[in-house]
């Protein structure tokens, strides 16, 4: 499941000079009639009916590097079916410094995406509850969302809904979102073997990396991760769980009969997954600049097709994929492999959790027109603003046939698949998670799936070198290679990271403790010369396992188990 993570606490301080700073550097690019000369503007598009323009800002947890205002083609479209403009603000840096700032200050943009750290900004009063704006004037929220909406209720004493949630509706998941990447070339050198555990993709690695140490003149980079702050979670710790046979709770490990949970780290299977991380490191397998490299020059790195391997979620790597595909290096793109750390573990990246509602798009008190905000947001929930923005303007980025059924044309898909920059230019999925929207699978009242994507659609796209590869393990999709969804018992409470607690409560202090105190001792562990390795997690597992995190993980698993009781165990 897609998750970042933030820092709770960060040097206010020098937060507050970025902020005056930045917002100084807003007022000099503003125009005479305060209207912001970088973004999409009204004056050369005809707005439907009798709307006023209006401009919403909006801060976002998540960076959104295809943003480019309302000047895209979907862009224009949303301003003329509303009116509104997004002046878009994304955290760079750490977002919850962002956040906590605001939180502080009592200033808020219109709308904010705050991830994991919205119980900031409701704990400082600056949200608004949505539920009395959606039953008055959201009838399309409601047709959309339905019964999850009950799923948005804040917690067991307060049922304001402060957040809609972003995450795809009736998602059928039809690629792995996490796993272990593997070139191409590797499996297809080595004749196709079984990738099945730590010690088969260690041995590919190996083999190929003593085969072939430099490509296309540049040494060969058997193995990186990236840990550029938060990141370190998707890419170092999130596969410590997912290769041991536990699903995506966050930081969190719940027991699935009790449902009472501890800190993840705790577990001794996981402990065994660094120590491989560690004998790669020491063999050198394991890119040394792994901890200090930043997110562009890892990109950079698998880009160039020299990375054999990596450990990482879909949508961080993505870009890369596209790159070497844009370069006609098919034998350099990954596939993606359901490594554990033995035969009898079950990789979860498919345990399902249902409708993931709780982190999503809120009204702040500062929204100069909530009831405009919740209609754009609304307008974003109907089944003209889902076609818009997942297949485009008809004519342009998609056709209809005579019976009125929307297609690609060769050319158009080549276009999504193989170009870099179609969303930037286009539009096309950049608004999305901005409002309600459906995932892959959801059939619109046609009969039609509102995103391109189907089982079809997603071989369709794979390279013939992919093709290949599937083949020879006896599948069509990376999917097939996959535990499936129905080989797990769902999990009633979703998803243990989106579980909402008070910046006051007794979790918050002692899991940023362990929290920092994890992002300094899991990289000196894996780094470490193997002698060293057990000294090292032992300290670590101590200096986390104090009285006042014990407290903690006994709060966290009382809440686990409200939220078991508020949404009703299936």
């Amino acid at each position: 499941m897609l998750r970042k993570y933030s820092k709770m606490f960060g040097l206010l301080a020098m937060s507050s000079l970025l902020f005056v700073a930045a917002c100084s550097d807003d007022d000099a690019d503003t125009s005479s009639d305060g209207t912001d000369e970088n973004e999409g503007t009204t004056e050369d598009v005809e707005l439907e009916g009798d709307l006023e323009p209006i401009t919403f800002s909006l801060f976002a947890a998540d960076n959104n590097p295809n943003w480019n205002g309302m000047d895209t083609p979907v862009g224009q479209e949303i301003l003329k079916a509303t009116g509104v403009t997004l002046d878009a603000d994304f955290a760079l840096g750490d977002p919850a410094e962002r956040i906590a700032l605001m939180a502080s200050s009592g200033q808020y943009p219109d709308f904010i995406l705050p991830k994991g750290d919205g119980n900031l900004l409701v704990d400082a009063g600056g949200m608004i509850d949505l539920r009395p704006l959606i039953e008055e004037h959201a009838p399309n929220i409601q047709r959309v969302y339905g019964d999850y909406l009950d799923r948005m209720v804040w917690s067991e004493d307060d049922d304001s809904i402060y957040f809609l949630g972003t995450a795809p509706i009736d998602e059928e998941w039809l690629s792995p979102g996490n796993g272990f990447w593997l070139q191409h070339a590797v499996v297809e050198e080595l004749g196709y073997p079984e990738i099945n555990t730590l010690e088969d993709f260690e041995n590919a690695i190996r083999t190929y990396y003593e085969m072939y140490p430099e490509i296309d003149g540049q040494p060969t980079i058997p193995l990186t991760l990236l840990a550029d702050d938060w990141r370190l979670l998707i890419s170092v710790t999130n596969p410590a769980f997912f290769s041991t046979g536990a699903p995506d709770d966050g930081e969190w490990y719940i027991d699935q009969d009790t449902y009472e949970a501890m800190l993840h780290y705790k577990r001794p299977e996981e402990r065994e997954y660094f120590r491989w991380l560690n004998k790669m490191n020491a063999e050198g397998l394991l890119d040394p600049e792994s901890f200090v490299q930043q997110e562009d020059q890892y990109k950079s790195k698998i880009s160039s097709g020299r990375v054999l391997a990596m450990i990482d979620a879909d949508w961080s790597i993505g870009d890369t994929q596209v790159a070497l595909r844009e370069d006609g290096k098919y034998e350099r793109m990954h596939g993606v492999y359901p490594v554990t750390i033995d035969e009898d573990t079950k990789h979860a990246n498919f345990w399902p959790t249902g409708y993931l509602s709780q982190w999503g798009i809120g009204i702040s008190v500062d929204n100069p027109d909530p009831v405009r905000a919740i209609k754009f947001l609304d307008w974003m929930a109907t089944d003209e603003a889902q076609i818009l923005n997942n297949w485009g303007v008809e004519g342009e980025h998609y056709q209809l046939d005579e019976d009125g059924n929307r297609y690609l044309t060769e050319e158009q898909r080549e276009e999504r698949r193989a170009d870099s920059t179609f969303s930037e230019r286009s539009g096309i999925s950049v608004y999305r998670e901005y409002g309600p929207n459906f995932g892959d699978g959801a059939i619109d009242p046609t009969g039609q799936t509102y995103t391109i994507n189907t089982p079809d659609t997603v071989i369709e796209d794979y390279t013939d070198v992919e093709k290949e590869v599937l083949a020879a393990y006896g599948v069509e999709t990376w999917k097939e290679l996959f535990p499936h969804d129905d080989e797990f018992t769902p999990r009633p409470y979703g998803a243990a990271w989106q579980i909402n607690y008070s910046s006051d409560s007794p979790i918050a202090v002692p899991f940023q403790r362990a929290q920092d105190t994890m992002f300094t001792r899991i990289p000196q562990a894996i780094l470490a010369d193997p002698d060293e390795f057990d000294d090292i997690y032992d300290t670590f597992l101590e200096e986390i396992s104090t009285d006042a995190m014990e407290e903690a993980e006994r709060e966290f698993s009382r809440l686990v188990q409200q939220r078991v009781e508020l949404w009703g165990e299936d």
